[in-house]
């Protein structure tokens, strides 16, 4: 195995929970991990991890199945049991290569599988791929919903018309707003599922914060004509589409439930 990768800073500062018992073996992924840009976090048993994710939850966890006294199998199923937790990508890593054990791992709720030995150099693939497919936001791709475009890498937002990008001034907190609802867009989304996304689990605010960075958001958004882009879910919550742009299209009785506060 390769030891050491070149530094990416592609999805950097993401924290990394790897659950493995040989710790040559914990260090080893941990050192790639840090050199491709993200935050290892290490844990050599289940109970440690869990411990660990009861202060900060992880972007992802790298997950043995051979742990002691509690089995990265069994673990996995008690993470998406938890609606925590049930939401945090998670590889499996594991000597057992037999096609039933890659089923029986993905089927304990694991997103993917990586037997031993593995190169590093995939296994910070996957763990790309894995934050790609499962939580978007977490990335650094750009992304563009109707006339709207966010990049997050040079931390700027655009309204596009006449093939024209026009900067629109975000805070901080709504540009990660932003970017949550554009990369799970036609969503409805609660007000605690989005201070969970956005603000974080461990960070304890009333949820009607939320409606105050929605107004903010839109105020910016306003300025690229773009502001109802945001819509408001009577009873419910929040959503990011489309199809505000194009009324005509999407004329029917349940415009009665999106309002705008």
């Amino acid at each position: 195995m390769s030891t050491h990768l070149p530094t990416m800073t592609k999805m950097a500062h993401k924290t990394i929970l790897v659950v493995e018992d040989e710790r040559s073996i914990c260090e080893l992924i941990a050192i790639n991990l840090q050199h491709a840009g993200f935050i290892p976090l290490r844990a050599h048993d289940a109970s440690v991890a869990e411990r660990m994710i009861a202060e900060v939850l992880p972007d992802v966890i790298l997950l043995d199945w051979m742990l002691p006294t509690k089995s990265g199998l069994v673990f996995a199923k008690e993470l998406r049991g938890n609606p925590r937790t049930r939401d945090i990508p998670i590889i499996m890593i594991t000597a057992r290569s037999e096609e039933s054990d890659t089923v029986t791992g993905l089927e304990a709720g694991a997103d993917d599988y990586v037997t031993k030995p593995f190169s590093p150099r995939e296994l910070v693939a996957r763990v790309r791929a894995v934050l790609r497919r499962r939580a978007p936001q977490l990335t650094d791709e750009a992304v563009a919903i109707g006339p709207l475009k966010l990049d997050p890498v040079r931390h700027r937002v655009y309204a596009v018309s006449d093939k024209k990008e026009h900067p629109l001034e975000l805070g901080p907190t709504e540009f990660r707003l932003l970017h949550f609802l554009m990369t799970h867009p036609e969503r409805v989304h609660s007000r605690a599922q989005i201070l969970d996304k956005v603000w974080g689990d461990h960070v304890f605010v009333e949820e009607r914060t939320v409606d105050v960075h929605i107004k903010r958001l839109r105020a910016s958004l306003s300025r690229g004509n773009l502001a109802d882009l945001v819509q408001t879910v009577r009873g419910t919550g929040y959503r990011l589409t489309a199809e505000a742009l194009h009324p005509a299209r999407n004329r029917s009785d349940t415009r009665a439930e999106v309002v705008r506060i």
